[in-house]
């Protein structure tokens, strides 16, 4: 399974994080309204085991908030460089609501 997010390409969406692998990289977390709506992005952050951080994210009550009927998480898997600048062009570009720092 994979969406693209931008211009990266990402696996995913997932509506379990166990899915996720434990690697380096890029998560990005996703809302609908319904399941024929629109993915919209309401976090982006990075982290050295993506599976880890979103399993015990600190800010997973934000994401159960934004009143979507569906969650899920997509990952871009890179190296500790490249995570960072994938997830300050992927902020800016989507101005997640629960995407403060």
């Amino acid at each position: 399974m994979s969406i693209n997010i931008s211009s990266y390409h990402a696996d995913g969406p997932f509506g379990n994080q166990n899915n996720l692998q434990a690697r380096s990289g890029v998560y990005v977390i996703l809302g609908r309204k319904s399941m024929s709506a629109t993915w919209n992005v309401v976090d982006v952050g990075e982290s050295q085991n993506i599976r880890d951080r979103v399993s015990n994210h600190n800010r997973a009550p934000c994401w159960r908030g934004q009143g979507h009927a569906e969650l899920s998480v997509a990952a871009i898997y890179a190296d500790e460089a490249n995570r960072m600048l994938i997830e300050r062009q992927l902020r800016a570009e989507f101005s997640p609501p629960c995407g403060v720092i």
